[in-house]
């Protein structure tokens, strides 16, 4: 049975790309976590009025790849420590979060934000929230795997 992973990193197309391209990971799709409008558009996300997150959506086979190493991959490829922000990106839609899906998720993604934090890695506080899962609401089409839909490649 896939498990499942969300994070909010800022622009889903990005984040979605790089872990798309991971070994062990089966399936990912990018949507809306977090807010209070059910069936949120990405111009109500944008509107910055439903609390929602740009979020990509992360099936994986653990015994390919683990949580923990996720976690990493989502620690090191956008800035924890800018609230609201990532990049030109500017919105809560953009805000750095890790959304759980059990408890033991939970305690990996803690655990993991106090030794980053206590080593001082980022050289600021981090803002990173953790959070849990709520209802994901997939995005518009388009969205789903822009950047290879446009041969578009970063450079993970």
């Amino acid at each position: 049975m896939a498990q499942i992973a969300t994070f909010g990193a800022g622009c889903f197309w990005g984040v979605e790309a790089l872990f798309a391209k991971q070994t062990g990971v089966t399936n990912t799709s990018v949507g809306y976590m977090g807010g209070t409008l059910e069936n949120p558009t990405y111009r109500d996300v944008c509107s910055g009025q439903t609390e929602h997150v740009e979020v990509v959506h992360i099936e994986f086979d653990e015994h390919l790849i683990d949580y923990t190493d996720l976690l990493t991959l989502f620690w090191q490829n956008h800035d924890p420590t800018t609230p609201n922000r990532q990049g030109p990106d500017i919105g809560t839609q953009y805000r750095s979060v890790v959304f759980y899906h059990s408890a033991e998720q939970q305690d990996d993604a803690e655990s993991m934000l106090t030794q980053l934090q206590q080593s001082g890695a980022f050289g600021a506080p981090i803002v990173t929230a953790i959070e849990p899962a709520q209802e994901y609401y997939l995005a518009e089409e388009y969205h789903q795997q822009y950047l290879d839909k446009r041969k578009q490649n970063l450079n993970w």
